[in-house]
Formats: C-alpha cells, sequence, structure tokens
C-alpha cells in the first residue's frame, strides 16, 4: 500500500495496531475522519484520551471503572452474597449482557496457563480470597471458559474456596468445550448462569449435575 502523505501512513498504523483491523480497514477509517469536520475529529480523539487518563480499575472486583469503586459493586439493589468469577472485563460484559445475573463479579486478569507462564501468582485471587474472608458472599459462580486452562483455573480455586465453606458452582455446559464466553450468544450464556451447577471437581460429576 503506498501512501502519498506520512501523516496518513502513520494514522493507518496506528489503527491496524488495532485487533481485528487490517491496513484495508484503517485507510477506510482514516478517510472517513477526513471527510468529518475538526470538532468531530477533535471530540473523537479527546474521548480515547479521557478513556485512557480516566479509567481505573475497581478496587473491589478489578472490572473496569470511572472510579475507585464501579458501578456493579457500588449497587445495593444486586446480590452481594453472590459473586460471579471470570477470566476478563470481555467476559463479564457478555454476561451483564444477558440480563439473567444480578450478582457481583470478580475478574480474574487471566487464566491459569503454565505454557504461557501465568501462574495464580500473576491473577487477582488473593484479593478474591480477602473478600470472601468478609464473610458476606455465599456462592461463588466459575463463569469461565470450558477450556483445558479454564478447567484448570476453576480446579485450582475450587480447592482454595473449599476450606471457606462458600458454596463454589460452574456454569452449566451450554457453552461448548473449548469455546470463548464472550463469543457466546446471550440466551445459550444466560441460560448456563441460571442453571449452574455444583463443583464437585470431576468434570464427569459437572456435566451430570
Amino acid at each position: 500500500m503506498v501512501f502519498t502523505s506520512k501523516l496518513i501512513e502513520k494514522s493507518v498504523d496506528a489503527f491496524a495496531s488495532l485487533p481485528g483491523i487490517g491496513r484495508k480497514t484503517a485507510l477506510r477509517l482514516v478517510l472517513h475522519l477526513l471527510k468529518q469536520d475538526k470538532a468531530a475529529t477533535e471530540q473523537f480523539t479527546a474521548a480515547l484520551t479521557a478513556m485512557r487518563e480516566g479509567i481505573r480499575s475497581c478496587q473491589i472486583c478489578h472490572n473496569l471503572s470511572d472510579t475507585d469503586t464501579c458501578q456493579v459493586c457500588s449497587d445495593r439493589r444486586r446480590d452481594h452474597s453472590l459473586v460471579c468469577v471470570v477470566e476478563n472485563v470481555r467476559d463479564l460484559m457478555a454476561i451483564e449482557d444477558t440480563n439473567q445475573y444480578r450478582g457481583l463479579y470478580h475478574v480474574l486478569g487471566g487464566i491459569i496457563s503454565p505454557i504461557e507462564g501465568v501462574g495464580p501468582g500473576d491473577l487477582n485471587i488473593e484479593t478474591l480470597i480477602q473478600r470472601l474472608q468478609k464473610g458476606e458472599v455465599r456462592e461463588v459462580i466459575m463463569a469461565i471458559s470450558p477450556t483445558i486452562e479454564g478447567e484448570t483455573t476453576i480446579y485450582y480455586l475450587s480447592k482454595k474456596l473449599q476450606p471457606m465453606g462458600v458454596r463454589c458452582s460452574t456454569i452449566a455446559r451450554g457453552v461448548s468445550f473449548g469455546g470463548d464466553l464472550e463469543y457466546a450468544d446471550e440466551l445459550t450464556l444466560g441460560r448456563s448462569i441460571v442453571t449452574r451447577v455444583p463443583y464437585s471437581g470431576s468434570g464427569a460429576d459437572n456435566e451430570n449435575g
């Protein structure tokens, strides 16, 4: 792709660095912005700058938030005795879109993956333990993608939670093994949350409910 402008080329490179954006799509986006009036472009860039500078991690659940405590954790209308553990913020948003869950969340920030060098100490597990030690939570739902790494993470967490007397459950197998939660349709994901099953540490037991 040949450019007659270095400024356009740099802008295309910037857009193309985003996930799922190829250089042709990046060029279309850049040309679209150039067609807009200056105020619209400034508003666009200002929104990105404000997001980058203002977004922070919720001090309770590690969700992305405008304030120290996210809207979910600060909502007293939600069931604070129920915590749904997810791998990342995308999975949290996917579950929220189902409108089937009214408890709280805890974002791990990844899953245990020895191949990639990710161990329990790299995840937000200790803060989860600290939340449960307060005694308000009665059930933890493991809403983690059903992959080998995900199952390893669920097993590790269940062993950590067992001495605390908190009920541990997993989402039902409406989500196929090896799939990612963020790509599951809302109906399937919503039903998986509602029809969750107790976690016993045995894959066969979980599938039989």
